[in-house]
């Protein structure tokens, strides 16, 4: 089936965040959206189908997780990235960000060091801050076009005492694919010191050819053993809104633990919606899959070729993975200040800005690309057009 991702969707008045909260974000509505990550494209038919059957029966009461859709999840995960699971190790968890909350709530106590990797996706640093753990960094930096993980400081900061680190992979806003030694390196520094290791996995699907992504806890038992992996279908098939997202914990005893505090909450038996779209996504989703990433490969080949012709000063990371691009406008020369004001005042764009995610933002803009093409040239335009003014 061809999917048709040129098509201009006007997604105004629907409630949209992306949309209709840029006066509540970034204080005008007369903006071209490319931040907040969901994509413009429409929800795929099979997902839609299924949504329309299910409320075809018209009792919208309480709902289990069905045998076939537990079923789905493990032929998904298998199909996609050769990690056989146990269907008991799925859990089910309200998004992935209020699942790293939860984690957080299950495996650690006040006070307790938790690692990040900035730049990062910044909800990660609020998961730790806003229950009282102890925030540490180990910063990525920028080598060769490729975001790198310092593992000296890595062990470092692992040996005063952590507790638990929170990756992702693969990584937003940086969009490398971490390679199986990566992860490796990583996971050995956490068995060493007993580090529990959160990944989040939710762009796990979004990976451009030949780039091919390796779960953590898929590397083996003993890492399983101190890995809880959060997926959901939300960025890969456009269903953000329906809150959805399942956490894969191998281990019995973090397992147990990570429920209980779901239980606590009374957040665990998810909503139908959810559940209908997830099972139809993975069931159905693999033809859409590859025929998205094949049309967001031309939407980063566009990016590169128009700033390397018209703006030169800004260098886009190119993404092995996501539909975000990271941008090094370092080369503009200006504060992030002044950066911020340039995309807002003077391009009428908004993106996120690098700051936002932490040491090693600066300087930086992160642009979602996912969306037409006329989309996407149209903002690139306005760029190319306000960087002339100066």
């Amino acid at each position: 089936m061809h999917y048709n991702f040129d098509e201009e969707i006007d997604r105004l008045n629907t409630s949209s965040i992306k949309y209709d909260g840029l006066q509540q974000f970034f204080g005008s509505d007369d903006l071209l959206p490319m931040w907040v990550a969901d994509m413009d494209f429409r929800t795929p038919h099979f997902i839609i189908s299924a949504l329309r059957n299910r409320l075809e029966h018209e009792v919208l009461g309480y709902s289990i997780r069905s045998e076939s859709f537990q079923d789905a999840v493990v032929g998904w995960l298998k199909r996609r990235h050769g990690w056989e699971i146990n269907k008991d190790w799925i859990v089910f968890t309200p998004g992935v960000v209020p699942a790293i909350n939860i984690a957080m709530l299950a495996h650690t106590l006040p006070g307790d060091i938790v690692i990040t990797q900035p730049p990062v996706y910044f909800p990660f640093f609020n998961a730790v801050t806003d229950h009282g753990r102890k925030l540490v960094y180990n910063k990525l930096s920028l080598v060769d076009g490729r975001l790198a993980v310092d593992f000296d400081d890595l062990e470092n900061e692992c040996r005063k005492g952590a507790k638990m680190i929170i990756i992702s992979s693969p990584h937003n806003p940086g969009g490398n694919v971490w390679t199986s030694d990566e992860l490796s390196k990583i996971a050995a520094i956490c068995l060493r010191h007993n580090v529990l290791i959160i990944s989040d996995e939710i762009h796990s699907d979004l990976v451009y050819k030949p780039y091919k992504h390796t779960p953590m806890a898929s590397l083996s038992d003993e890492i399983a053993a101190k890995t809880i992996t959060f997926i959901a279908p939300s960025k890969t098939f456009n269903v953000s809104g329906l809150s959805s997202s399942l956490a894969i914990i191998p281990n019995e005893t973090l397992r147990k633990q990570f429920v209980s505090t779901l239980d606590h909450l009374h957040i665990g038996l998810g909503n139908i919606f959810g559940n209908v779209a997830m099972e139809a996504a993975f069931t159905y989703g693999d033809e859409y899959v590859g025929e998205l990433m094949e049309y967001l490969a031309g939407n980063v080949a566009l990016v590169e070729s128009f700033l390397e012709t018209h703006i030169p000063q800004i260098i886009p990371v190119r993404p092995e993975a996501t539909f975000l691009v990271w941008l090094d406008c370092r080369g503009m020369g200006m504060s992030d200040k002044e950066l911020n004001d340039f995309f807002l005042k003077k391009a009428r764009l908004a993106l996120n800005q690098g700051i936002q995610f932490g040491p090693g933002g600066e300087g930086f803009m992160r642009l979602n690309i996912g969306c037409p093409k006329a989309t996407l040239l149209k903002g690139l335009n306005r760029l190319k057009h306000a960087f002339s003014t100066l």
